[in-house]
């Protein structure tokens, strides 16, 4: 037995909108306080990628001398 395309597409919508109802969303707070982290997370890292390629590509300057 075939199913009406139509069908299963408004079945799968009406399924994901329950779905979404059920998720716990974070609050305004909750979300400037992670998105910070994240922030302070990707700074650090870029100040350390920073310092190692700096002294790595001193390295290869003193190697090739």
């Amino acid at each position: 037995m075939k199913t009406n395309p139509v069908q299963s597409a408004m079945q799968f919508v009406n399924e994901a909108k329950g779905e979404l109802r059920k998720v716990t969303w974070p609050t305004k707070k909750e979300t400037t306080g992670i998105t910070s982290v994240v922030i302070i997370a990707c700074a650090i890292m870029c100040v350390y990628l920073g310092v190692v390629d700096w002294l790595l590509a001193e390295l290869i300057k003193y190697l090739i001398r």
